[in-house]
C-alpha cells in the first residue's frame, strides 16, 4: 500500500495558478519580459498582437504566465469565437436569424411524389417555414381537377402544384389544362422525373441517361450508372449531392420560386 507522503514545501514557495484570459480585442495587458504594455489588436495561431498607447504595434507568443493584467499574471489564450451564421439559405434567399416558423397558411403547395417533396424541403425549407407554406405530395396528378375542388381554393387559401413532364402533348400538359381556378397555380419542369432536376454535375456524372419508352425510367437509370437497384437509395444517393439551388436546373428553380411567390402573395 503506497504510503501518504504530504507537501512539505512552503506556502510561499508553491506556484500558484495562473488564470488563463481570453485574448479579447482591447484587452490591455503588460507583456512580462519587456514591459510592453498595449491592448490586444488580434490573436492569430499563437500570438497576440499589442497595441501601445502611440500606435506602435509588437507579437508576443502565447506564454504561460507571459502577461500581466491590472498587475497580476495571467496566460493569454486564444477567444472562443461563435461559428458563423449563413448569411443565404439553401435556395439563395438572405438568412432571418433565428426566425421562428411562420403558422402555417391555408394556401398550400402540391407536389407530384415523395421526392419531389424531399427536394424542395432541402433547397427552399427555411424559406417555407418563414412564409409559412406547407408542402404536401400527391402521389401523381391523375385525379389533379378533383383535388383542386376538394382543397377549394379562394384569394385567403391559393394553391400551387408543381407537375413533372409538364410539356407541350403530354399527359400532364392536358390534366393541368383542366384546372382554370385563377386562385389556382399550375407550373411544372420539362423532366421525366424531379431527379432529372438535379444537375448531372453535381452527381459527378456526364449527363442523365437516355432510358428508351417503355422502361420504368428510375429502374434504367440505376442500371446504365451502375447504381443499386433500389430506386429508393438511390434517390438518397442523389439527395444527398444537392447542396443549394447551384445543384439545381433553373426550370425547376423558377418554378418553385414562382408557386411561393403566388401562395404568399396578399390577398
Amino acid at each position: 500500500m503506497r504510503e501518504y507522503s504530504p507537501d512539505l514545501t512552503p506556502a510561499w514557495k508553491r506556484t500558484r495558478p495562473v488564470p488563463e484570459v481570453p485574448a479579447d480585442p482591447d484587452l490591455v495587458v503588460e507583456e512580462v519580459a519587456t514591459g510592453f504594455c498595449g491592448a490586444v489588436v488580434s490573436c492569430e495561431g499563437g500570438t497576440v498582437t499589442l497595441e501601445d498607447r502611440f500606435g506602435k504595434h509588437r507579437v508576443f507568443p502565447l506564454e504561460p504566465r507571459g502577461f500581466l493584467l491590472e498587475g497580476a499574471p495571467v496566460t493569454l489564450v486564444r477567444p472562443v469565437r461563435a461559428p458563423a451564421r449563413p448569411t443565404r439559405t439553401a435556395s439563395g434567399s438572405i438568412a432571418v436569424p433565428v426566425a421562428r416558423a411562420r403558422v402555417a397558411r391555408a394556401g398550400r403547395i402540391y407536389v407530384e411524389g415523395r421526392h419531389d417533396a424531399e427536394l424542395v424541403e432541402k433547397v427552399w425549407g427555411d424559406d417555407l417555414r418563414v412564409e409559412g407554406v406547407v408542402v404536401e405530395y400527391l402521389e401523381g396528378v391523375d385525379d389533379l381537377p378533383a383535388i383542386v375542388d376538394e382543397f377549394a381554393p379562394g384569394p385567403r387559401a391559393r394553391l400551387g402544384v408543381l407537375v413533372d413532364h409538364l410539356v407541350p402533348g403530354s399527359k400532364e400538359s392536358r390534366i393541368a389544362a383542366q384546372v382554370s381556378d385563377a386562385d389556382v397555380l399550375v407550373l411544372g419542369h420539362p423532366y421525366v422525373d424531379v431527379w432529372q432536376a438535379v444537375k448531372p454535375s453535381a452527381l459527378a456524372i456526364p449527363a442523365w441517361p437516355v432510358v428508351p419508352p417503355g422502361q420504368d425510367w428510375k429502374r434504367g437509370v440505376c442500371t446504365a450508372l451502375g447504381w443499386p437497384s433500389h430506386t429508393g437509395a438511390a434517390w438518397q444517393h442523389v439527395l444527398s449531392r444537392v447542396g443549394s439551388y447551384r445543384d439545381l436546373e433553373p426550370a425547376l428553380l423558377g418554378a418553385v420560386e414562382q408557386l411561393i411567390d403566388f401562395v404568399t402573395a396578399p390577398a
